[in-house]
């Protein structure tokens, strides 16, 4: 699957693990982690093998009243549920419009996705 990154920065920290080890404060696990996580979604087909990976904990996102917008972003742990962070991303069409289809209908022909942000989303 085709990855995009909002940032550079975001590319930066998913791409290279000092740069993940860094932003992690030194957290080699965490920053291991979301490489093997991007390394997966990059060796996926399509956005379904995500899905119904159950390590990965894809999940619909909603905005709970702290003035972001994650109407149409999803996101996935970057190690388990028990930790609080987070890959923010959302399913872009082919010619890298964002998807508005519901996921279930189309989770078989998305084959881009777009990285917003790792983050603590429940800050």
């Amino acid at each position: 699957m085709k990855i995009k990154y909002t940032k550079e920065e975001f590319k930066s920290i998913c791409e290279s693990f000092k740069e993940a080890k860094n932003f992690f404060g030194g957290n080699e696990i965490l920053a291991k982690s979301l490489l093997s996580r991007i390394n997966a979604i990059a060796n996926a087909s399509v956005i379904l093998d995500i899905i119904v990976f159950p390590p990965m904990h894809f999940h619909n996102l909603y905005d709970k009243g702290k003035n972001k917008n994650f109407k149409g972003y999803y996101a996935i742990d970057v190690k388990t549920r028990k930790d609080k962070w987070r890959i923010i991303l959302r399913p872009l069409n082919e010619d890298e419009t964002v998807c508005e289809k519901n996921i279930d209908e189309v989770a078989k022909l998305i084959k881009m996705i777009e990285i917003k942000e790792v983050s603590d989303h429940y800050e």
